[in-house]
């Protein structure tokens, strides 16, 4: 007979690295509270207050700060396996916490005070919008800013925003670096000082709560902004910061894909153990078709999960040695990150079609994370160019390194 034991009780991801071990058992402790917030998340459209309290908890917003504020500066690979672990639970919260992770990095590059008063208090979160579609016009002690931007994930839970923007001299000219480029910098500021539109009514990823946000000709102090793309600048020598935050996202949410992909799965073998599709002549269990291609998807996600985790365990391990991060390097985070997203996204098709009209109803344990994986190979980390730019990088063309 088949196990249909609730996929939720699983062990935590199997490791040999005793760190990543501990903070996915720690993790462990908030699961149980994110299953029974699971349809309050997707009905609200945002984490629920007693989601956030497992979560903070646990303090698993923190995982990425320095130490000198409180954070636990874990391992990109660390990082990305806790929040695959969360996603086989939640995939909304999987997506905020790898997004608060992503943007709390930041906190290294501000001077000490400064980030004690962002990220001082144990529920501080920092959420941010994508892409520089900000202005900051250097003015005395700092910089007026205004723009828009859109999917802030975990906006409505943060303590503070962030808003990437292209810097502009006092007088409206376009400052340059000195390679020429024009300078962009990210300005922090209390979530209170912008105005939230409500915009998050999507497919995928509902409880995200990922709305735009605008500020308008808001003073912000010079240390409060950051360059995060300028490494050096950092003022944490620890090996995490020698990251770009493009790199650790990727990291993170392949993590959330795969750990989508694997829940969709393990829910796939538990209905397996009990259905008879109508007509059928045996059970799903005892059917030949059934066994041939679930051992076919459960080879597909155990490599891509194989390549995603050796590459960015081997890459941790070689940062860790050299102080830096070379652009093979995250050529090659790229596309283990990229391929992990859309072959999990592949499986999780593979599942969806396999369960039958089972799959179509919210009651059922498929419809939600069909949709939110769904929403996630849409967004840049798992878009279908980024293996055009790594094909470009092989061959020795040019490339941009945006997103690289």
């Amino acid at each position: 007979m088949a196990s249909s034991a609730n996929p939720s009780l699983r062990p935590i991801v199997p490791t040999s690295d005793p760190v990543t071990a501990g903070w996915l058992e720690t993790t462990e402790k908030a699961l149980g509270v994110l299953e029974e917030e699971g349809p309050a998340i997707e009905a609200g459209r945002e984490l629920t207050a007693r989601a956030l309290d497992a979560l903070h908890g646990a303090h698993l917003f923190r995982l990425s700060l320095p130490r000198s504020v409180g954070g636990y500066e874990l391992p990109v690979p660390a990082l990305a396996a806790v929040t695959e672990r969360v996603a086989q639970t939640d995939a909304s919260a999987a997506w905020c916490l790898g997004q608060g992770l992503g943007c709390a990095m930041s906190a290294a590059f501000l001077e000490p005070a400064t980030r004690r008063e962002v990220f001082g208090p144990d529920a501080a979160v920092l959420a941010w919008g994508a892409g520089i579609q900000g202005t900051a016009t250097a003015c005395e002690g700092g910089y007026q800013v205004s723009g828009t931007w859109r999917f802030a994930s975990g906006g409505k839970h943060a303590t503070w925003l962030g808003a990437h923007c292209r810097v502009l001299e006092a007088d409206g000219t376009v400052r340059l670096t000195a390679s020429g480029r024009p300078a962009n910098r990210t300005a922090l500021l209390p979530r209170a000082s912008a105005r939230i539109h409500d915009d998050w009514y999507v497919m995928g990823l509902k409880g995200t709560r990922s709305e735009s946000y605008t500020v308008e000709d808001l003073f912000i102090e010079e240390r409060f902004t950051l360059d995060r793309e300028i490494l050096d600048s950092a003022f944490e020598n620890a090996p995490l910061y020698r990251f770009p935050t493009t790199n650790v996202y990727a990291s993170m949410f392949s993590g959330v894909a795969l750990g989508i992909a694997r829940r969709l799965l393990d829910d796939f073998i538990g209905l397996a153990g009990k259905k008879t599709a109508r007509g059928a002549p045996t059970s799903m269990c005892e059917s030949p078709v059934i066994h041939t291609r679930l051992a076919e998807i459960e080879a597909k996600l155990g490599a891509a999960r194989a390549y995603q985790r050796q590459t960015i365990e081997t890459v941790w391990e070689e940062v860790v040695k050299a102080g830096a991060i070379s652009l093979s390097q995250r050529a090659r985070l790229r596309l283990a990150t990229t391929h992990a997203i859309n072959e999990a996204a592949t499986v999780a098709e593979s599942v969806y079609r396999l369960a039958g009209s089972t799959a179509i109803f919210e009651n059922a344990p498929f419809e939600r994370r069909f949709r939110d994986i769904h929403a996630v190979s849409q967004q840049v980390q798992g878009r279908h160019t980024n293996y055009e730019t790594v094909g470009r990088y092989l061959l020795g063309l040019g490339i941009s390194t945006m997103f690289l």
